[in-house]
């Protein structure tokens, strides 16, 4: 852990004590948004983005709360401030009901070590589709039994494919797919609204790429019709895939890292 607090409803609490009882309803059904976000240099980065992003999200889900933006973002540099972090992963959660609960922690920043970007990582497929796609809620159970399965087989991710078998997202990303000059990627509506994904598309265009907005089908991706392939989270920015179900992508991933190293640039230019 990076420090020995977090914020409960605005106010700083020992971390030890950041828990919600069992028999909590919204608990129980997994009523809650949340959004993960990157400290560095002491800097949150895109905060106004994931504050957004978690507003739609609430809306999308029917979750009213009473904390305003500038209260949640109050409570992150409340944070920051008060156990020093300079560099960290920050959890912001919103659990629901009569009496809504807003937490906010931090823990070690993800890293991943520089040859699985130059190599790329391993991903399986998983049928399954989640639940309002574009809202980052607490419902992740097709989410944490699809990454098991991933780390069963020893892979990195998986990519989750929807009952037509296209290729939507990840479990904790989002997915593209590079053919020729074009990238692409699943329509807005049908994936969560990544605040890296859009970083992605943004870094694409401005490197020559063209975006088309069509999930890649499972069959066409095993079967060799695209060259590459990766995914994009905020803790990774862009992560290309060795392999996926076992279909290997061929390195170098020269595309894929001028996209993460553009949006890596971006991080603190907010």
């Amino acid at each position: 852990m990076v420090g020995e607090h977090a914020i409960h409803n605005m106010r700083v609490i020992p971390l030890k004590d950041a828990v919600v009882p069992i028999t909590l309803r919204a608990v129980q059904f997994g009523f809650s948004t949340y959004e993960s976000l990157r400290i560095i240099e002491g800097k949150v980065v895109h905060l106004e983005d994931h504050l957004n992003r978690l507003e739609h999200s609430c809306k999308g889900i029917g979750l009213v709360h009473p904390f305003t933006h500038d209260q949640i973002a109050s409570s992150v540099h409340l944070l920051i401030q008060v156990d020093a972090i300079e560099q960290a992963s920050l959890r912001i959660q919103i659990y629901g009901g009569e009496d809504p609960q807003l937490f906010v922690t931090a823990t070690t920043i993800l890293k991943y070590p520089e040859s699985q970007y130059t190599q790329g990582v391993g991903a399986i497929s998983y049928y399954g589709e989640r639940l309002f796609p574009s809202c980052k809620t607490g419902n992740l159970l097709l989410n944490y039994l699809a990454v098991e399965e991933a780390k069963r087989q020893q892979c990195f991710e998986a990519v989750l494919v929807d009952r037509t078998g296209r290729v939507l997202e990840g479990t904790r990303s989002n997915f593209f797919a590079l053919k020729g000059n074009s990238l692409y990627t699943a329509s807005d509506d049908e994936v969560l609204l990544g605040i890296t994904r859009d970083r992605v598309l943004k870094a694409a265009v401005q490197l020559g790429l063209t975006v088309v907005y069509e999930a890649p089908y499972l069959e066409d991706l095993v079967a060799g019709g695209y060259e590459q392939a990766f995914i994009s989270a905020t803790s990774m920015a862009a992560m290309p895939l060795a392999t996926l179900d076992g279909r290997p992508f061929k390195a170098p991933f020269t595309k894929i890292l001028a996209i993460r190293d553009l949006v890596r640039s971006w991080e603190l230019q907010d």
